[in-house]
């Protein structure tokens, strides 16, 4: 008996220890009929009042070799935590999409790339902090090189 409790306190102390983050998902997971055009869904993780969370996004692009910035529209589903992105950025050039939260003090951050066929959820960066300018940028290179086909 007491190994159970100390196995559900390590379980307890581990999901803490994960903090706030971000689970990128197809429109399809969201269970919500209002998200099955969205891009993608996603939804936070270690936020104790996930209806609380401030959530942000851009969409980052390069259309003829000129870095673009497209604010977005973040839609909150009917499941406190559950949000969904749809495509708001022109169908041109190579994008990604650069999601930032704050949960209380905690802060998340994510980078998803875009391709023809959707999300690229291979190549997308899950952070514990909003994605640096060093870091959209190195994606967005990634992305132009060729990582997005």
């Amino acid at each position: 008996m007491l190994r159970l409790g100390i196995a559900a306190c390590a379980l307890a102390v581990l999901a803490l220890a994960e903090g706030f983050t971000f689970n990128l998902a197809s429109p399809v997971a969201s269970q919500d009929f209002h998200a099955k055009t969205a891009a993608f869904v996603f939804r936070t993780q270690g936020c104790a009042e996930p209806a609380k969370a401030q959530i942000s996004g851009t969409a980052e692009g390069i259309v003829n070799g000129v870095h673009k910035s497209v604010a977005l529209k973040i839609v909150s589903m009917s499941k406190p935590g559950v949000y969904a992105v749809y495509r708001e950025w022109p169908a041109e050039g190579e994008w990604l999409v650069n999601l930032k939260g704050t949960c209380s003090d905690a802060s998340a951050g994510a980078i998803v790339p875009i391709g023809p066929k959707g999300f690229i959820r291979e190549s997308s960066k899950i952070l514990q902090h909003p994605a640096t300018e060093a870091e959209i940028d190195a994606a967005l290179k990634a992305l132009t090189a060729g990582g997005g086909k």
